[in-house]
């Protein structure tokens, strides 16, 4: 687990780089290296412009086709190449889902698929896009490194640190650029937490860039208050960083896990089996909930109308401080709650 930022006032967000633009220029380096990458495209948009202009002996466009688009993957990975397959999250999973469970995760073949797209990121085109059960999806094939950058810039070093894994991989991206806070990123390894902010009283848990956003937004409003929350970056869901979760989480009120994505499955699920396993902490889950809306909105704002903003994380933290404040000797003695 490494630590990033230390106690203090949440710096204020800048503008961040645009996600895929970051993926692509990661991908065009491991393919000037590695002479077995291929790039699988599903009509996307983009990869034939970079990708395809460079490499066009091993760019391939299945075109709207995902389920094919896993079994062609498969097939050349038996080959020996290292297929990188692009679509969008939710039809990676749920319209390929069978697919990748059979033809990639179970060969245990080095298939990366990079979904884009992931959560409410594609919100403006309304609900056949929302990616909100990929994570449970994903987490429940246990020969698949599951990936989830919490900040752009992280996107080339989790690529790359992909790359070296044997087996299958998903890494959810966004659409566009999410803001991310000033100053250098913090180093990013695959399967290791990072503490973006310190805090004694309780543990905000996130995974992905919008959450880490609203949790340092939460931590800052927070310690207005008086209460010290600390800010921890989950961004390998599989295999988890149990260590280092645990390490964050001891001794504190409680947690609360912040995700865009669907309160089954995903990171309240993963993070809750270790500590309640673990630690007699409570766990409040900020997560995606009830039915989309029928208006067009942005990501942020589409986030917010389902439940997930910085007021929900604050006062989520707030209540478990409160407990603990009110009656320590029972919150100590408590067996570990699961709350939604």
């Amino acid at each position: 687990m490494t630590t990033a930022h230390p106690a203090g006032q949440a710096p204020q967000s800048v503008p961040g780089p645009d996600p895929r633009a970051a993926y692509r220029e990661a991908l065009l380096e491991l393919a000037a290296a590695d002479s077995r990458v291929v790039c699988l495209d599903s009509d996307t948009g983009g990869l034939e412009n970079t990708f395809g202009e460079r490499f066009p002996d091993r760019y391939v466009n299945v075109g709207i086709a995902e389920a094919n688009l896993m079994t062609v993957a498969a097939g050349l990975a038996r080959r020996g190449f290292l297929p990188y397959v692009h679509t969008m999250a939710t039809f990676a999973t749920m319209r390929a889902g069978e697919f990748l469970k059979l033809d990639v995760v179970g060969n245990r073949l080095p298939v990366r698929v990079v979904a884009t797209h992931g959560g409410l990121s594609a919100a403006h085109f309304g609900t056949s896009h929302f990616a909100l059960e990929d994570l449970a999806v994903t987490r429940a094939l246990s020969d698949l490194t599951v990936v989830v950058p919490g900040d752009a810039r992280q996107i080339g070093a989790a690529t790359r640190q992909l790359h070296e894994v044997p087996g299958p991989g998903y890494l959810r991206l966004g659409r566009s650029a999410t803001p991310v806070p000033p100053g250098p990123a913090p180093a990013f390894r695959l399967g290791r937490a990072r503490v973006l902010r310190e805090g004694a009283d309780v543990t905000l848990v996130a995974a992905g860039p919008l959450p880490l956003l609203l949790a340092l937004e939460a931590a800052a409003e927070l310690a207005a208050g008086g209460t010290e929350a600390q800010v921890l970056d989950l961004h390998t869901l599989h295999p988890l960083d149990h260590e280092g979760l645990l390490a964050a989480c001891r001794g504190r009120a409680g947690v609360v896990t912040v995700e865009e994505h669907r309160p089954q499955g995903g990171l309240g699920d993963a993070v809750t089996e270790v500590v309640a396993a673990e630690l007699a902490l409570p766990v409040r889950r900020v997560a995606v909930r009830g039915r989309p809306g029928v208006r067009v909105a942005g990501q942020r704002a589409a986030l917010e109308q389902l439940g997930v903003s910085t007021g929900a994380v604050a006062e989520a933290a707030r209540h478990l401080h409160a407990a603990r404040a009110e009656s320590p000797a029972q919150h100590t003695a408590a067996g570990p709650t699961m709350r939604g």
